[in-house]
């Protein structure tokens, strides 16, 4: 009797033993499986992290790629838009001449600023395109929406030019499409703003009216937007000036065009 409750007694036992194994390694797996989870998890984190930092630095290594395309795009419309814009001008000139075959009055060539000066009333642009790339002293540097300035030397690679924000430079410029056509120069104060004087007294100067280059000039080409009239004051009690807010942003800009009229010699002998 004593030996059959030993017996009972070892059976008992080694079942609590077996259940208490399954349950020990039913909970280990429970447990491997929620560490699989928590290592997958962070592992994932870790692998989008770097994905999105590697994103990151692509796009800002290709951002300059994008914005060279993009300045040639608009290169491109701008030489189309002058060149239709010469052909209006000469067909307005000679109403029943074929102008279809006229050339563009100028030669433009896209540069990139690689210096500026924007603190003195003496400033300066430096672009990347010289003798080599058919650039000549005298040559406008323009923009879409404005002047930039003007080549004052060139070299092989390189041309120095004076900005429109310098006392040495002026632009003649008209108000209106049909209005009176005078020099604009910078104030001298802000970068985006420019005046118009020797406006005759009689004449209503309307505020906002857009100001253009009036082609009056053998450096910069015609009708390129310069600004808008902000409006008049008197000094002197006898000069009016016409202060106008330029469109050109010197604080960004980077592409500028050089605009190159290949007759200005002959002009320039025929007016001395």
């Amino acid at each position: 009797m004593a030996a059959r409750k030993k017996v009972f007694a070892g059976i008992f036992t080694a079942a609590i033993f077996i259940i208490l194994e399954f349950a020990a390694l039913s909970m280990l797996r429970s447990s491997s499986t929620l560490q699989n989870i928590w290592i997958n998890r962070a592992s994932h984190n870790v692998m989008a992290a770097g994905w999105g930092t590697a994103e990151r630095i692509r796009s800002y290594f290709t951002l300059r790629e994008q914005n060279d395309i993009l300045a040639g795009r608009n290169f491109e419309l701008f030489k189309e838009l002058q060149h239709y814009k010469e052909l209006e001008r000469s067909m307005k000139a000679m109403a029943r001449l074929d102008s279809a075959g006229l050339p563009p009055r100028f030669n433009y060539i896209p540069a990139e600023i690689t210096a500026m000066g924007t603190n003195t009333r003496h400033n300066y642009i430096i672009v990347d395109k010289g003798s080599e790339n058919g650039v000549r002293e005298g040559s406008a540097i323009i923009a879409p929406n404005g002047v930039v300035g003007m080549v004052y030397a060139v070299d092989r690679h390189y041309s120095y030019g004076l900005s429109l924000m310098n006392d040495r430079v002026n632009v003649s410029a008209r108000i209106g499409r049909e209005g009176v056509v005078a020099p604009l120069r910078w104030d001298g104060r802000r970068t985006d703003h420019a005046t118009i004087r020797d406006i005759p007294m009689h004449l209503e100067i309307p505020v906002g009216d857009t100001v253009w280059t009036s082609g009056i000039s053998k450096v910069y080409p015609p009708d390129i937007p310069l600004g808008v009239t902000e409006g008049t004051r008197v000094e002197d009690g006898a000069v009016r000036v016409v202060d106008v807010h330029l469109f050109v942003d010197f604080a960004s800009l980077r592409y500028v065009i050089l605009a190159e009229n290949p007759d200005r010699e002959t002009i320039e002998k025929m007016s001395r």
